[in-house]
């Protein structure tokens, strides 16, 4: 029996995207393999979100090759990845999560109990049958997650998720993204919220201008920064 394909590393080598005269992504070299979460940091305009997308396969590079577990096609076997603000069909929220789990090509029999489960892993089992769009933002958010979760991913790329929410739903979105690590998801996460990078990073990619300017431990990252632009933005001065 043929073993399931994975996702697991990704490898991005001397990766750069331009678009037009502008670099967005300048010879990026890294490996993201399973582990602790990996947050992505740097200013506005730094590349955070375009890489995400280039280890998604949802854009391709300009110049170098990024390759899934060995693979260089871009066909998602299991990775999923959610944006600051996801659109919710018009339908239910358990019908949402359905609806993902048939994409996935989960058997039908199986969908409305695997729905359930992805309810409760969200919180969201007494909203089951809520219309999707008549949620909070917070609830909006996990429910999001769960129908990311549908796709069974190894890896989840997760861009600023809890950017435009308030405290508790943060936390509340913080909490799954730390449970679904604890599964043996690898999470790989832009952030601009250092203290969020704190709580759940166990490393840290922090991009300038497009280019990887530091890498390593959170802890390091944070107590022992490497270079004077990672020094800068701890402090909380610009960096342009």
């Amino acid at each position: 029996m043929r073993a399931p394909a994975s996702d697991l590393p990704v490898f991005l080598d001397d990766v750069s995207l331009r678009a037009g005269a502008t670099t967005i992504l300048d010879r990026l070299t890294l490996t993201i393999a399973p582990g602790a979460p990996t947050l992505i940091v740097g200013p506005n305009g730094s590349g955070k979100t375009s890489l995400l997308r280039l280890c998604m396969g949802l854009e391709a590079p300009t110049s170098g090759r990024v390759s899934w577990g060995g693979r260089i096609d871009r066909a998602m076997a299991r990775r999923a990845i959610l944006f600051q603000r996801p659109v919710m069909l018009r339908r239910s929220a358990a019908a949402n999560i359905t609806y993902a789990l048939a994409q996935a090509g989960c058997p039908r029999r199986q969908r409305a109990g695997r729905a359930e489960a992805l309810l409760e892993r969200v919180g969201l089992c007494g909203l089951a049958q809520r219309p999707a769009r008549r949620l909070s933002g917070g609830e909006q958010q996990r429910l999001a997650l769960a129908r990311a979760l549908a796709r069974d991913p190894e890896i989840l790329l997760l861009d600023e998720p809890t950017a435009n929410l308030d405290p508790a739903a943060t936390r509340s979105v913080e909490e799954i993204v730390l449970g679904a690590a604890r599964s043996g998801i690898k999470i790989v996460m832009a952030s601009h919220d250092l203290g969020q990078v704190r709580r759940l990073a166990g490393e840290v990619i922090f991009l300038v201008r497009g280019a990887l300017c530091e890498r390593g431990r959170a802890e390091e990252f944070f107590n022992h920064p490497k270079t004077p632009e990672a020094a800068a933005f701890l402090r909380g001065d610009l960096v342009i």
